[in-house]
């Protein structure tokens, strides 16, 4: 019985140090950079509304995550939840091309959007990402960089298309801001009397519940052009 136990003891020990490294692993601390796209991996990345990676909607070439035109879109989400972050990611345009990135996501909605984008679009703040000379609206509160439809970029310097641009986009306690190649370009209050100005006088004015979730997921739009992203990492705050 002694050896027995001699034996066993070892045996439980690693098990339990097992464990207890894969729950630190899945319970990553504050201020830790968590990659979500290496070039490679998809596995932080799910389709709006689906448990999977859309395969053949969003496609992997060269170390890039690309949005296939050619297909029904399907917007992409982080698997995981945030509420105070800090996101790093690059991003590049085809010519008129249009997508976004957006923060505190929900998905209760289903996939009712005649375009096949999320329909919980219109709820939640949004950093643009364009073609600002090709597309077809170059209205400044809508163009690259901008929070979309409500504040126009300042300090603003884009890459020619198909070039990348480095874009870092931080929540934290209501205070946003967003920094492209370098550049504060805007920032702003969750709440504060200006941005309940700017909502008042926005298309946005009928849907009292825009940009109230105070968690939820980052999600990178599929609007039917090809554009491209690379280099995601986030970390909470």
């Amino acid at each position: 019985m002694k050896k027995l136990l001699l034996f066993l003891l070892p045996a439980a020990l690693m098990a339990a140090c097992t464990e207890t490294k894969k729950a630190e692993q899945n319970e990553v601390s504050e201020n830790e950079w968590v990659v979500l796209f290496d070039g490679t991996s998809t596995d932080s990345l799910r389709g709006y509304g689906i448990d999977v990676f859309p395969e053949g909607v969003w496609l992997v070439e060269k170390g890039m995550l690309v949005t296939n035109p050619d297909t029904a879109n399907r917007d992409l989400l982080t698997k995981g939840r945030y509420k105070n972050f800090e996101l790093e990611y690059e991003w590049a345009v085809d010519t008129a091309a249009n997508s976004g990135v957006f923060f505190h996501m929900q998905e209760n909605l289903t996939m009712e959007a005649g375009n096949g984008n999320s329909p919980n679009w219109l709820d939640n703040f949004e950093i643009q990402v364009l073609d600002d000379i090709y597309f077809n609206d170059t209205a400044a509160v809508r163009s690259a960089g901008s929070l979309y439809d409500l504040i126009i970029p300042t300090n603003k310097k884009l890459k020619t298309i198909g070039d990348f641009n480095q874009a870092r986009l931080i929540h934290n306690n209501g205070h946003v801001e967003h920094w492209l190649n370098g550049a504060k370009v805007l920032e702003f209050e969750i709440g504060s009397p200006e941005m309940t100005k700017l909502l008042a006088e926005s298309k946005f004015s009928n849907n009292p519940g825009y940009g109230s979730d105070k968690e939820g997921h980052i999600m990178f739009q599929h609007h039917g052009q090809r554009v491209y992203y690379k280099n995601i990492r986030v970390k909470r705050l």
